[in-house]
């Protein structure tokens, strides 16, 4: 029996809008999009025009720092649009989906019978590298680099988050396959971390894995959190880690020798009339999945992912590369005449500041409101209360603000990506964009000391 790791800083947000267990109806694509922008970093370099027939598996671009890196559609259709930005920056590939499927043929094999580099070759052919990331800085792994481990969370901790057993149940197959191909690609563990009630669930029956148990408050679900616990990273230090679904994706693809990026993510949020499980197409057009869900009773805020870490998205969006749910809460546009006075009995609070502390099981109907502007960034503590790492958060952040590499390297930087800190841009009373700051610090270590 695996040890617990019982972590007490952290913080759990008491959200409305929990999705409920139950498996709502397919939600068929008819556009789909691989945004560049969901890659920090990344330069694509376009291979498709607009008209062109793809299949589904078939290169849409690559990175142009990493060319066998090849980024690929979901589905089969015809390349629809490559909409850009300011000095034409690449925004999304989109891809009017034909319903038929249609898919590259890649090789069907059992992968403990294929040696490192064929599985490697298949997962850069078929567009599932990308679902590999790397710490130090959360970007696309290396493919000449080999990790001393590679992690799974198989719990999501986050507010409104979607529960892993619920969307594994009946796909152990793929999700075996999967693991026997990634662990041909490390010399070390495939960790997986658990909460201590999954002890007898889906991952006690799958083989190749090594079971880390987390007990907690949020962010005790998050990955960088449990290589923290388990593996320290230390400079020179390369991990890699994905997301349970996406290892399904692998799994499938060796079983199938098809691609495969069926997914169940939750629709959640306050505001969503029946928050509940859904299936789709990765990448799908939010339109298509809000269409009808949601109150339409005040002006709502649309997030792809979950209020911490979550993209603001509009309807005309698309989910993104990572995102497991969507979330959509109330808008916060307003005033507040006096609000630092009133008892707040409706609002959530970390601190006794309001009266909600007096029913500590109560949850929450939250809006984006900051209650406030930006104020002086002092030392107050509150990052360490929620930040359950030794590291000093408000020093780094002050370490990056100052351009100190140094500093930053002393302080913890190749330990961190945004969502381990976005607790702390939740808690904090300057208001400081901290995963933003985080993002910078990590774009000058890469550029000064490469990825």
């Amino acid at each position: 029996m695996s040890k617990v790791i019982n972590l007490k800083r952290g913080l759990n947000i008491r959200l409305k809008g929990d999705a409920e267990k139950v498996l709502g109806t397919h939600v068929a694509a008819v556009k789909v999009a691989i945004k560049p922008t969901d890659f920090p970093g990344l330069m694509p370099k376009i291979l498709v025009k607009a008209g062109q027939l793809v299949k589904a598996g078939e290169p849409l671009f690559f990175d142009k720092s990493n060319p066998e890196i090849l980024f690929t559609s979901p589905v089969s259709g015809e390349a629809l649009a490559i909409n850009r930005g300011e000095r034409r920056k690449v925004l999304e590939i989109v891809v009017n989906a034909d319903g038929k499927n249609d898919c590259v043929e890649f090789v069907k094999a059992d992968p403990l019978k294929l040696s490192r580099e064929e599985i490697k070759e298949q997962l850069k052919a078929s567009g599932m590298w990308p679902f590999l990331k790397q710490r130090p800085y959360g970007t696309v792994a290396r493919p000449d680099s080999s990790p001393l481990h590679i992690f799974i969370s198989g719990f999501d901790s986050a507010p409104l988050a979607p529960d892993y057993e619920f969307i594994l149940e009946g796909q152990t197959s793929a999700f075996q396959t999967g693991i026997n191909a990634l662990s041909k690609l490390t010399d070390g563990k495939i960790q997986i971390g658990i909460r201590p009630d999954q002890a007898n669930g889906f991952f006690s029956g799958i083989k190749n894995i090594v079971i880390n148990q987390f007990s907690g408050p949020h962010p005790a679900g998050n990955v960088g959190i449990q290589i923290h616990h388990v593996c320290p990273i230390n400079k020179g230090d390369l991990i890699w880690t994905i997301n349970p679904q996406e290892v399904l994706y692998i799994g499938r693809l060796f079983e199938t020798g098809k691609v495969d990026f069926s997914k169940i993510i939750a629709l959640t949020g306050s505001e969503v009339t029946a928050p509940k499980y859904i299936k789709v197409v990765h990448g799908i057009c939010l339109s298509e999945i809000l269409k009808k869900a949601t109150r339409q009773e005040v002006k709502e805020r649309y997030i792809s992912g979950n209020v911490l870490t979550g993209k603001r998205t509009e309807t005309d969006d698309y989910l993104g590369f990572y995102d497991q749910q969507i979330t959509v809460i109330p808008e916060g546009d307003y005033f507040e005449f006096l609000g630092w006075a009133m008892p707040r009995l409706n609002k959530f609070s970390i601190s006794r500041s309001y009266f909600s502390w007096l029913t500590p099981k109560k949850v929450y109907k939250a809006d984006t409101n900051l209650n406030g502007e930006e104020r002086a960034y002092v030392v107050t503590g509150q990052y360490e209360k929620v930040l359950p790492m030794d590291i000093l958060p408000v020093f780094l952040l002050k370490a990056i603000i100052a351009n100190d590499i140094d500093k930053m390297e002393q302080l913890g930087i190749y330990e961190v990506i945004e969502e381990d800190l976005a607790l702390c841009e939740y808690v904090c009373t300057s208001k400081i964009e901290v995963q933003r700051i985080l993002r910078d610090g990590i774009s000058v270590m890469i550029k000064e000391l490469g990825n």
